[in-house]
């Protein structure tokens, strides 16, 4: 199995955009310069970002032997323990004392940057007086509770309650501010702010270092947590000695602004914001064909039997070559095999047949939306191959790796329709043969041309069909076995009545229109029941928000029909999180049988309030 972690070694040929990067850091000369690394999900930012600071520990990049000092901050980890702006502002100030201590420079000055922090902390702890100086806003906490017992004796009404109030607040606020404030005597928050930045300043320069901020899973965050990250940022921003890489989608950025800033109608205001803060925007490269084709290739070798300093060669090659691509260099078995002589590396059996596979996967990679060229798809897909692998191994069943992987990729890329065609094709043959493919298997190897039924006429199915190893001759129940966690239905003397699956079609077309054909669901047995709502169970988990989702009419009337079936999508609404859980849900369900059972779970948990008071009215 690969690990789904970032790394500092190069599988997707990204170490030339690293070292642009690197190179603008270095040719900074003390400027400031903030770079944001774009890209959406699972494309390699953060191996981006690893890259950039192995290139800059390194001294080949770095002729000059410029000193730089590394701060990785992820903001997702401190998500709901700790305020962003704060953490991002201690952990920036620990790292430059424990570089201050290692120099034995600059220590006072670190330490004071350590404490105006606490202060500042100690000051929102307090009652939010920070936020209020600065915005304008009322006073809270103790600290209001203080100004407010002030109030009270300068308004010329002093009553014996408002002397006791004053007395226990002020003695209340001494012993909270002594054990959170430094003894040091704090100005204003504003002031404080730029003493910070004027001491950050002084210290970088002192201690002869660049500070390097590596800013990473920004789009994972909350848009609260994302957005504090940012203004945290901007204390730090643009002053001498600092470089900031922003790994983040850009999409999620624009989105946590917009909802930051109350939906905010004008998008260049949006885009703006973002702008402000990256002085360099760079866009993780796309993978192509060759590309995947060589990132599949190193993924194998990477899992391979051969030694770890022959694979850092071939991995180094590879990379060299997908230079070339553009100039129509390639990356296939001729270029591998011609390498590994060059290289005397003895390719392995199994790593030779992988590599073929890497071959007829890449461009299906490349061109399907469901894995969309994405790195970390693909993967997980991998992962997914060896996972079924291993649970056939663990019950004697022989599965070949590539029949396996081609199942895998028309269950994750093809329709439903399409591998339940093949699924009941090979669960109604003596041999576990798929006899739906004999026709067009032959046809597509004589060249004839194809009459496609309706559930394969696709550009994907097509091209799938075509692609090695060919199947119709092949018992596939042993793959199909080990994949039935995802089988769209389940095989043999368990599958729908014809009437269920037309039905079941009907609900998946148009699930909102469920109330039309509640006659015809009466009349199902409970076995197609359930086995239709096994089916709209597993759409509807796919839901992230539950208001009024279309499939959520098609599963209550389903419920309706039976009252076990009906418990069953009760205890599936009660386990959904209770961040997706929204007020319109209530009333569509308030009045069915089941409806106690996420009722009495949502009432007992952190649901929203508006949630709570609904369920409350409809009880009444």
């Amino acid at each position: 199995m690969w690990t789904d972690n970032e790394t500092d070694r190069d599988f997707l040929n990204f170490s030339t955009v690293a070292a642009t990067v690197s190179e603008i850091i270095a040719r900074a000369n003390g400027q400031p310069v903030s770079i944001g690394v774009s890209g959406s999900w699972g494309v390699g930012k953060s191996s981006m970002i690893k890259l950039v600071q192995a290139n800059l520990k390194n001294t080949d990049h770095n002729p000059d032997e410029k000193k730089y000092i590394f701060v990785e901050f992820n903001a997702w980890l401190y998500q709901g323990y700790d305020d962003a702006k704060a953490a991002l502002m201690e952990v920036i100030a620990r790292k430059l004392a424990e570089e201050a201590e290692q120099q034995q420079t600059a220590v006072g000055k670190t330490k004071d940057l350590l404490g105006r922090i606490d202060w500042l902390r100690a000051a929102k702890t307090t009652g939010g007086v920070a936020a209020s100086l600065i915005t304008g806003l009322p006073i809270g906490g103790l600290v209001g509770r203080v100004w407010d017992s002030g109030e009270a004796l300068l308004d010329g009404e002093v009553t014996e309650e408002d002397l006791q109030s004053a007395k226990e607040s002020g003695s209340e606020a001494l012993r909270e501010g002594n054990s959170l404030v430094k003894p040091k005597k704090r100005k204003s928050p504003p002031q404080e702010i730029e003493a910070i930045r004027s001491g950050f300043e002084s210290s970088l320069e002192e201690l002869d270092v660049t500070l390097v901020v590596l800013i990473d899973d920004l789009d994972r965050c909350l848009p609260e947590t994302a957005i504090s990250t940012l203004e945290a940022l901007r204390l730090f921003l643009f002053l001498k000695n600092t470089a900031f890489v922003i790994a983040a989608d850009t999409k999620m950025i624009r989105h946590s602004v917009k909802k930051h800033f109350h939906d905010m109608p004008d998008d260049q205001l949006v885009t703006n914001y973002f702008d402000k803060l990256i002085q360099i925007p760079i866009q993780v490269p796309k993978l192509g064909v060759q590309d995947i084709k060589a990132y599949l290739c190193m993924l194998y070798i990477d899992l391979s039997s051969i030694e770890q300093h022959e694979k850092d060669k071939l991995r180094e090659r590879i990379c060299r070559q997908l230079a070339e691509t553009w100039k129509g260099a390639r990356v296939d078995r001729q270029f591998l095999e011609g390498l590994s002589q060059e290289l005397n590396i003895e390719i392995p059996v199994k790593l030779s047949t992988q590599i073929d596979l890497a071959d007829r996967l890449a461009p299906l990679m490349s061109s399907e939306t469901a894995i969309d060229a994405n790195p970390r798809l693909i993967k997980r897909f991998l992962n997914a191959i060896s996972i079924r692998l291993a649970i056939g191994n663990a019950q004697d069943i022989a599965i070949d790796e590539a029949v396996l992987t081609k199942i895998l990729l028309l269950e994750r890329c093809g329709s439903d329709d399409a591998y339940r065609k093949i699924a009941t094709s090979c669960a109604s043959n003596d041999e576990g043969l798929p006899s739906v493919l004999k026709d067009i298997e032959a046809s597509l190897e004589e060249g004839k041309e194809i009459e496609w039924p309706s559930e394969f006429n696709t550009a994907f199915f097509k091209q799938w069909a075509a692609s090695k190893p060919q199947l119709a001759d092949i018992d596939i129940r042993g793959a199909l076995y080990v994949s039935r966690e995802h089988s769209p239905l389940l095989l043999s003397h368990e599958q729908l009545s014809s009437s269920g699956l037309e039905i079941l079609r009907a609900l998946k077309e148009t699930p909102d229109m469920a109330t039309a054909l509640k006659d015809s669901i009466n009349e199902l047995a409970t076995e197609d029941l359930n086995l239709i709502m096994d089916k709209l169970l597993e759409i509807a988990a796919r839901e992230q928000s539950w208001g009024a989702p279309d499939i959520l009419t098609a599963c209550v009337v389903v419920g309706q029909s039976h009252k076990s079936v009906g418990k069953r999508f009760g205890a599936f609404l009660s386990e959904r999180p209770s961040s997706q859980i929204e007020p319109s849900i209530v009333p569509k369900i308030a009045e069915e049988d089941w409806v106690d059972i996420p009722f009495d779970v949502w009432t007992n948990s952190d649901v929203s309030g508006p949630v709570k008071k609904a369920i409350q009215k409809s009880k009444k």
